[in-house]
């Protein structure tokens, strides 16, 4: 069922500037930041991609958000999932219910169409992080998530998750390394540069495939 996201929503919790102003600047750059990674995608393909950021309140969940609202405004079948376990916040971007989520598809208590919410956002479709479990890190590691991707790679053109930050979690480094390719998102004037550079330093550790940095916040 496709759900009405925005009406009677305040102004201030508005953060889909892609979709409430798409002539936008911001949203341009967002764009822009698209037309780069299809860009990388000429010699190989980039259907799956991580986008975190060294630690917390960097802006990593307004960027997937708007990039999959970008995708799916250009025509393509997009999932957008909350891969953050530990503190979720996709479904409150969305305004949706977060009963049943990606913790409930991976322990088998709900199957991926029960649990996927239609939005009216073009192709975009969302996956909560359902239930918080005890265990986030073995449930990304496990192979119900490698079916999982598998299964989600042959209905979607692009996948695109919302991950902890990669220096608070290792769910972030299991699931980079299963992703086409990571984003990691800084925040000017309040991202140490030491922690940028030691994100950089476990994710290619975990063998990920760095496609760029969104600076976010830049005067």
């Amino acid at each position: 069922m496709v759900r009405n996201l925005f009406n009677n929503v305040p102004q201030r919790k508005k953060s889909l500037i892609t979709y409430l102003n798409p002539n936008s600047i911001l949203s341009d750059q967002y764009r822009t930041i698209i037309t780069n990674l299809q860009f990388a995608s000429i010699e190989q393909s980039y259907r799956s991609l991580l986008i975190t950021s060294p630690g917390y309140g960097e802006g990593k969940t307004t960027t997937v958000a708007n990039l999959a609202v970008s995708l799916a405004l250009q025509g393509e079948k997009v999932l957008l999932i909350d891969g953050d376990l530990r503190k979720p916040s996709i479904h409150d971007s969305f305004k949706l219910e977060n009963n049943i989520g990606l913790t409930n598809v991976l322990i088998g208590n709900a199957v991926l169409s029960e649990a996927v919410h239609q939005t009216e956002i073009g192709r975009l479709a969302v996956l909560t992080s359902g239930s918080i479990p005890h265990n986030p890190s073995e449930l990304i590691a496990s192979q119900a998530m490698r079916d999982l991707m598998s299964n989600m790679q042959k209905q979607y053109d692009y996948i695109l998750f919302d991950c902890p930050p990669v220096l608070n979690a290792v769910d972030t480094k299991i699931l980079a390394n299963e992703c086409d390719g990571v984003v990691l998102v800084v925040n000017n004037g309040k991202t140490d540069k030491e922690k940028a550079l030691e994100a950089n330093k476990i994710l290619t550790a975990a063998r990920a495939s760095l496609l760029g940095i969104v600076l976010n916040e830049f005067k």
